[in-house]
């Protein structure tokens, strides 16, 4: 039988629809939730877990965290310590940027300097390394101020920008959180990696759609061709959609909605210990406070105040209560997965209404005072009510908290280095980015030094000669006896002095389909690259 020219073309046509189709319902789509957006696609815009985590499957550092966050080989295949403060780095060969750059020395020494821009929030870790140099195409020397054991750790989350892709579009520099949703700086709006994924699409606040990089040279365990990420603030809506099918994972969930996941068909919670501590930092800086009914004096630099605060809170209330038994209460700033953690140190303050009051009189502050609080509501897990929680119990003493509770995008705008560190009192959480005390001694407990970038996210810029000496030292020893007594003398310091006034180890909260497998690590971060889906 002949089959003549034109319906030949049809069939031929309706053939080639067909496996059109076909490969259409053949990907596979992965679909999550987090409850606020990242401000920006820009790499060095903010050191905050969530950003550097999303964007970690777009850009990749020099380094990578493994599901159990041990450093293994990202764009460099292989390092070596060749004396105490020089590393070579041998780059991988072969390695493309999604829009078709090769990767190479060039690219490491210029991503280097731009984290070091003025509106950039890694400083910290770029301010590892003294100088770059190049000894060829795909072979790096880093130089680093002292000799830093952890230079692999701390390389992870410093991510590689191609340079000639940056001169082209004019973002030689880092963008600035302060800017908020500026769209300036084409690094904003436009992502150009080496990661697993692409970004294809993005609408600020509403989806953010990536795609599979058919060139990327590793080879994941994912099956995932596409990914759909929404944010949605309300976590009840985040609940419902996961029960109703139309997401495959979100977080965080509320801890008491557990059991609702755990008793729903074809759903279940994923939780653990999160390597990051919930806390309360205070300004002890400034002469007045921005913030306070206070006029012509600090009341946070006077310790009394401090201990009264850290006496006033009932953390195991906070746990049971707000966080229906899911977090643990801390006395350190560190959690128990951190290098450097000491189980004898992390007593909490003692909760003691009656000392707490007898403190303020004492500092003359008999009638309390009023302070602002800023806090975010859409970070961490019950931010707000946490930061509600403690208002509740300050209340009770005298204190009078008025909360100023806004979107992670606005707070972190408000009270970071690049807005002069606009806040009083602050709630924040912080998982190390080198699962390692060093980085919270550097970042969070250093006085605020802007030519060393120590204390950047010291916000409240408690300060200690002697805690800032052995942040040094702690940092190049590499007896791990004596370098365990260093921190643990400088956490009994900063315990003593009230420094901070640490809350808890909050849990991992997600929420996933029942046929989805992921990892969950212990930094909260989703790596897309573990991601299966049915």
């Amino acid at each position: 039988m002949k089959i003549n020219n034109t319906l030949k073309k049809g069939l031929l046509g309706f053939a080639i629809a067909g496996m059109a189709m076909s490969t259409v319902a053949e990907a596979k789509t992965f679909r999550w939730a987090f409850q606020g957006d990242v401000q920006s696609l820009d790499p060095y815009v903010l050191n905050e877990t969530f950003t550097l985590g999303f964007l970690g499957n777009v850009y990749e550092g020099l380094t990578a965290y493994d599901e159990n966050l041990a450093v293994v080989p990202a764009l460099a295949e292989s390092w070596e310590n060749v004396s105490p403060n020089k590393w070579v780095f041998n780059l991988r060969k072969g390695v493309k940027f999604h829009e078709g750059g090769d990767f190479t020395a060039d690219d490491v020494i210029f991503s280097w300097k731009r984290s070091l821009s003025e509106g950039s929030g890694m400083k910290d870790y770029g301010s590892k390394a003294k100088n770059i140099v190049k000894i060829d195409d795909y072979t790096v020397e880093i130089e680093t101020p002292a000799p830093n054991p952890i230079l692999p750790q701390v390389l992870t989350f410093l991510y590689m920008m191609d340079k000639e892709w940056s001169v082209e579009h004019k973002t030689t520099v880092s963008s600035n959180v302060k800017s908020g949703s500026a769209t300036a700086n084409h690094a904003n709006t436009h992502a150009n990696g080496t990661g697993p994924f692409l970004i294809k699409t993005r609408q600020p606040d509403v989806k953010t759609l990536f795609n599979r990089y058919q060139n990327y040279w590793g080879n994941p365990k994912t099956n995932v061709d596409e990914v759909v990420f929404t944010p949605i603030s309300q976590a009840s809506t985040r609940v419902a959609a996961l029960i109703s099918g139309e997401l495959d994972l979100v977080y965080p969930i509320p801890v008491q909605d557990w059991n609702r996941l755990e008793n729903s068909a074809g759903v279940r919670p994923l939780n653990g210990p999160e390597a990051r501590t919930i806390f309360l930092g205070m300004d002890q800086h400034r002469d007045e406070l921005l913030y306070s009914t206070v006029k012509g004096k600090n009341p946070f630099k006077d310790v009394r105040v401090r201990k009264a605060f850290a006496h006033a809170i009932d953390l195991n209330t906070i746990s049971k209560k707000v966080m229906r038994g899911a977090s643990t209460p801390s006395g350190l700033m560190v959690a128990k997965q951190v290098n450097g953690h000491s189980s004898e140190l992390n007593k909490p303050y003692a909760y003691d209404r009656k000392k707490a009051k007898e403190l303020l009189t004492e500092a003359g502050y008999a009638d309390g005072f009023g302070i602002t609080m800023d806090c975010p509501n859409d970070r961490y897990v019950n931010d707000e009510k946490v930061c509600q929680a403690v208002a509740s119990m300050l209340a009770k003493v005298g204190v009078k908290v008025d909360l100023l509770a806004q979107p992670k995008s606005k707070y972190f705008a408000k009270v970071l280095a690049q807005n002069n560190y606009d806040t009083s009192f602050y709630l924040l959480g912080w998982t190390p980015g080198t699962i390692d005390s060093h980085n919270v001694m550097e970042i969070l407990l250093s006085c605020q030094n802007k030519v060393t970038k120590s204390g950047m996210f010291n916000l409240g810029n408690y300060c200690n000669e002697r805690v800032d000496e052995i942040t040094q030292l702690v940092e190049k020893e590499t007896d791990q006896g004596k370098r365990q007594a260093l921190i643990n003398e400088a956490f009994t310091i900063v315990k003593n002095e009230v420094g901070y006034l640490p809350l808890h180890q909050q849990p991992l909260s997600w929420g996933i389909r029942a046929d989805v497998t992921v990892a969950q690590r212990a930094d909260n971060v989703l790596d897309f690259r573990s991601v299966v889906v049915p």
